[in-house]
């Protein structure tokens, strides 16, 4: 892929960011009358069809993909949930007197924004109390229409990329610059770990 053909990509990603981040607040209506059935699945639909865009457009005019090919599509859809994260956590914290910690801030993200973007609260936070923190989230909301057990397993990363990036946005904006990764064993659940990196 030329520098050119990139760029275009990365504007057109950049549109479909913005489209799923309208979505999530111009629907707000729709989920008051609906019991938010009509957003859950137009954002469900709309991350699978962004996931889905960015490995079709990676792989054009090759056979397969290579480990370098996915780490290009894993870090595009990383860079768009940041993106994403950043401007709803500015929303939620319009009004929300500052933290008082770092903790503090985990326990917003795992309860109000999770809420927010995944339709429900973390099951479980762990900490060290170092800068490490570990979200567990049993039925995460993305890969419950992909699998309940081990099958599409090896699928479950790049679906997960967006999310991380969300997480990462959001506490960027909240002044905390971390690592998110994310662990599946058994889908739906999931383990996002969170290292906060100290300056």
């Amino acid at each position: 892929m030329t520098t050119g053909e990139e760029t275009c990509v990365m504007c057109h990603l950049c549109k479909l960011a913005d489209m799923q981040e309208n979505l999530r607040s111009d629907w707000g209506d729709l989920r008051r009358r609906h019991g938010g059935m009509a957003d859950e699945s137009l954002f469900d639909f709309l991350h699978m069809e962004i996931v889905s865009h960015i490995y079709k457009e990676q792989q054009s005019g090759k056979e397969e993909m290579d480990n370098k090919d996915r780490a290009v599509c894993v870090s595009v859809l990383e860079s768009m949930g940041f993106r994403v994260g950043q401007g709803l956590i500015e929303r939620l914290t319009r009004d929300s007197p500052s933290f008082k910690d770092e903790l503090d801030v985990m326990k917003f993200v795992c309860k109000d924004f999770w809420t927010k973007v995944f339709r429900r609260q973390v099951d479980n936070l762990r900490t060290n109390h170092q800068g490490t923190y570990v979200l567990q989230d049993n039925t995460f909301s993305l890969l419950t229409q992909l699998s309940n057990g081990k099958q599409y397993l090896d699928q479950a990363p790049k679906y997960l990329a967006f999310s991380c990036g969300i997480v990462r946005g959001a506490l960027s904006n909240l002044g905390l610059d971390s690592v998110v990764t994310a662990e599946v064993s058994v889908m739906p659940s999931c383990k996002f770990q969170v290292v906060v990196q100290k300056l």
